[in-house]
């Protein structure tokens, strides 16, 4: 049997995952990456560091799992979406940086207050926002001058990773047209696209576009020996993370949906054709008759990683527990939902809808306890959620199933509640790494192992744990979700004077 490899960059790690082609998971092996923040607002990472961490992890996954490199049928590489990889001219790499950088706010700001982002929003369907590529793009162009004039090859996170494995400049079209750069209903670049930011001769620094599925190159000897792939190995486009995630939990049919319970609350559509009229957060083309459509923010389990981090340090382990999830899921798994409940804004990183939404808990009482507060955050995670799904329905979304993945699968408490709260039946993907699992899939198709990648994942996914929405709780949690937006009016012109402030 040959295997595949998923290589998964992050913002902050990066994973490398075997598998068989029957997407059994054999070894993984993550690399952990430092952020580096020189002035406010500005999150940069070294791509040196990047490729090492990506070439050490390979190796060490290799090595964990015990079988022959010449075995390893194909590699693909997946990424965060937008931020920006810049090479100079000369192939060297010049700066990265990350999805959760806001140096760009005043750069978007006025190009939206200008019209820009209406005119964009029917091109590109979507409008800048300050860690989009093009916009950090543009804002380099106009605060670091002597930056862009080095400026050989824009990429994005996964690419540069490619482009270390094989020599080769490139990206895909779901990446590409997740950043912006694409008219996404006709799959090029488009110059008009270019002129909106203020880019209108900077074509020539875009890559060359493939699908996903597409070998782009094989595994240099320089590659090789760093990583302990066999030289020649071939290595495919790869994915915008998003999408790999989607497709490694089994969704890959139009009619069925992705929710991803990470630091992001991502939730996705499959269509087979972009919604251009009112679209939702962001689109992603990435088969010639299929797109994603995306709504996602910084607002789901991240929130409850700083909660316990913060409040519920070392208590897991002193009580007994082997993870801080069975502490919290314990707890939560005694609340019963009821109207006096408190509620909780999930906004610790900002909100989709208002950039400056700070977090909050109301309504607390001496009679609440922690058990309470923790139910509020789950309960504030899943109504995020929501609110997206219900943007990509009203968008013109349809579909019957969601499934889940992310950290926040892991418990059973917060995927039942989230298929309370979005009233959908919702399956749990078997798959640990759905993001590594999805460019693995892209790289079988690559080789020829799978038709498509629908092909992969009806192979290489399982459902793990099903939920069906409980109705008894159905009008409470009604009633709650109506005051957490309620809340949300009322406190927009709060967090707007606490953003002058700061």
């Amino acid at each position: 049997m040959g295997y595949l490899i998923g290589l998964d960059v992050g913002n902050t790690m990066v994973k490398a995952a075997l598998f068989d082609e029957l997407g059994r998971q054999l070894a993984v092996q993550t690399s952990h990456g430092s952020t580096h923040q020189p002035r406010p607002g500005h999150v940069e990472r070294s791509l040196d560091e990047l490729w090492n961490g990506a070439a050490g992890a390979i190796g060490a996954c290799i090595d964990k799992a015990g079988v022959d490199p010449s075995h390893v049928r194909a590699v693909g590489c997946t990424g965060h979406g937008n931020g920006l990889y810049l090479v100079d001219r000369e192939g060297a790499p010049l700066l990265g940086v990350q999805s959760i950088d806001t140096r760009a706010i005043a750069t978007a700001g006025r190009l939206n207050a200008e019209g820009r982002g209406e005119r964009l929003r029917r091109l590109n369907l979507q409008t800048p926002w300050p860690a989009q590529s093009p916009t950090l793009l543009a804002w380099i162009r106009e605060h670091d001058p002597e930056t862009f004039a080095r400026v050989g090859t824009v990429l994005l996170c996964k690419d540069f990773a490619t482009y270390c494995l094989t020599g080769r400049l490139g990206s895909d079209y779901s990446d590409m047209s997740g950043a912006g750069f694409l008219n996404v209903t006709e799959r090029r670049y488009d110059e008009a696209i270019l002129a909106e930011y203020g880019l209108a001769d900077c074509q020539a620094l875009l890559p060359a576009l493939a699908e996903p599925s597409d070998i782009v190159g094989h595994v240099t000897a320089e590659a090789a020996a760093r990583t302990g792939l066999r030289e020649g190995t071939p290595v495919v486009a790869g994915l915008f993370d998003v999408v790999a995630s989607a497709l490694g939990s089994g969704t890959a049919r139009v009619g069925e949906a992705s929710v991803v319970a990470g630091t992001w609350s991502i939730n996705q559509a499959i269509l087979d054709h972009p919604i251009a009229d009112d679209p939702p957060f962001m689109s992603s083309a990435y088969e010639p008759q299929r797109c994603m459509a995306i709504e996602c923010s910084a607002t789901s389990a991240g929130n409850l990683e700083w909660f316990a981090g913060q409040f519920l340090a070392g208590e897991s382990a002193a009580m007994g527990e082997s993870s801080p999830f069975e502490l919290w899921n314990r707890l939560v798994a005694d609340v019963t939902p009821a109207r006096d409940l408190p509620i909780y804004h999930p906004f610790l990183y900002g909100s989709s809808t208002q950039s400056d939404a700070r977090a909050g808990l109301y309504g607390i009482t001496g009679a609440h306890g922690r058990e309470h507060i923790l139910y509020a955050l789950y309960e504030g995670v899943a109504f995020e959620h929501r609110r997206h799904i219900e943007r990509l329905r009203e968008a013109g979304g349809v579909f019957h199933r969601v499934r889940l993945c992310g950290g926040g699968s892991r418990s059973p408490v917060l995927s039942q509640l989230l298929c309370d709260v979005l009233e959908v039946p919702i399956e749990v993907a078997s798959a640990e790494e759905a993001g590594a699992l999805g460019a693995a899939m892209a790289a079988g198709v690559g080789v020829g192992l799978f038709g498509s990648l629908g092909d992969a994942a009806e192979r290489m996914t399982c459902v793990e744990r099903h939920y069906e929405p409980q109705e008894h709780y159905r009008d409470t949690l009604h009633d709650r979700y109506r005051r957490y937006l309620a809340l949300c009016q009322v406190m927009a012109e709060a967090w707007r004077e606490m953003s002058r402030v700061q």
